[in-house]
């Protein structure tokens, strides 16, 4: 992961909701969850729901699929794992690599 990917990750993330969303959807796994679903769990009104799963879709850090006439949405495992190897790619250099 580049650095430039990496600051748009973490920027989507750095406000309140949209780190409830990516976690809400962490924990459901790679089934997901429906769009409606998700704004009736976290008490968010659906316009506002769809401005967050944007943001985060265009960070990269959540899929979406049609399901007959939900949209599922789902954390990208992948890109998650990119970033945290990238917070995590330098960890201890300074330190012999010593943690």
């Amino acid at each position: 992961m580049k650095s430039k990917q990496a600051v748009t990750a973490l920027g989507a993330l750095a406000q309140e909701s949209r780190l409830e969303v990516f976690r809400l959807l962490v924990r459901r796994g790679p089934d997901g969850i429906a769009a409606g679903e998700l704004s009736e769990k976290l008490g968010i009104p659906p316009a506002t729901m769809s401005f967050h799963l944007k943001e985060l879709s265009s960070a990269g850090l959540i899929t979406s699929r049609r399901e007959s006439r939900s949209i599922i949405y789902s954390a990208d495992y992948a890109q998650m794992q990119a970033l945290l190897g990238f917070l995590m790619e330098n960890c201890c250099a300074d330190n012999g690599g010593k943690c």
